[in-house]
C-alpha cells in the first residue's frame, strides 16, 4: 500500500527528458532501478547510506550517488540513510570505529583515547579543525576501524533490509490465504 501511494512521486524516464537540466543526467538517473521500490534495490540503498554515512565530512550525499550510479540501487533512500551521521551520532560512531579496529588488530593498536574536544557553534571551523586533529590522533585504530565498520554496517543493513521483506511478504500471504478462506466458507 506504501509503494502504491508513494510510486506517484517517484520521477519515470520521460521525467528527465522534460527537464532541461536533467538531460544529460538522463543516461545515469533514468535506470528505473535507481527509483524502483523492490527489496533488492532498497537494501541495497540501505547498504550504500551506511557505508557512505560514515565517510567524513560534506562527502557522504556525493559517496552515496557515486555507489548508487555504479550499483544501480535506489537513491532516495541511500540520501536519506547517510543521515544516521550527524553531529550527534559521529562520535559515538567514530569510537565504536577505534575499538572494532583494536579489536581487529589484536591490541597492536591499543590507542589511548584522547578526550574529545568541546565543539564551539561560534567558533565551527576551529572546532571542526580540533575534531579532525582528535581523530588523527587515533591513528591506525581508526584507520583499519572506521572502513571495516562501514563494511560491517552496509553488509548488516543490506541482509537485515532482505530478511524483513520476506518477513513482510510472508505475513502478507499467510493474511491473504486466511482472508481467502474465511470467503470461502
Amino acid at each position: 500500500m506504501f509503494r502504491r501511494k508513494i510510486r506517484k512521486y517517484l520521477p519515470t524516464v520521460d521525467h528527465f527528458e522534460r527537464l532541461p537540466w536533467a538531460r544529460p543526467f538522463k543516461r545515469f538517473l533514468g535506470h528505473p532501478n535507481i527509483w524502483a521500490l523492490n527489496r533488492k534495490s532498497i537494501a541495497g540503498g540501505v547498504a550504500a547510506g551506511l557505508f557512505c554515512g560514515l565517510i567524513p565530512g560534506p562527502f557522504q550525499i556525493f559517496g552515496s550517488l557515486l555507489w548508487v550510479l555504479v550499483a544501480k540501487v535506489n537513491m532516495p533512500v541511500a540520501f536519506a540513510v547517510t543521515l544516521y551521521t550527524n553531529p550527534v551520532t559521529i562520535v559515538p560512531l567514530y569510537l565504536i570505529a577505534v575499538a572494532y579496529g583494536d579489536l581487529l588488530l589484536g591490541g597492536l593498536g591499543e590507542s589511548n583515547l584522547p578526550p574529545i574536544p568541546e565543539w564551539n557553534w561560534s567558533a565551527w571551523g576551529d572546532s571542526t579543525h580540533a575534531m579532525v586533529d582528535w581523530m588523527l590522533s587515533m591513528g591506525p585504530s581508526l584507520a583499519v576501524g572506521l572502513p571495516a565498520l562501514m563494511v560491517t554496517l552496509s553488509i548488516l543493513g543490506y541482509f537485515s533490509v532482505r530478511l524483513a521483506w520476506n518477513i513482510g511478504v510472508r505475513i502478507a500471504v499467510v493474511r491473504r490465504r486466511r482472508r481467502n478462506l474465511s470467503a470461502i466458507r
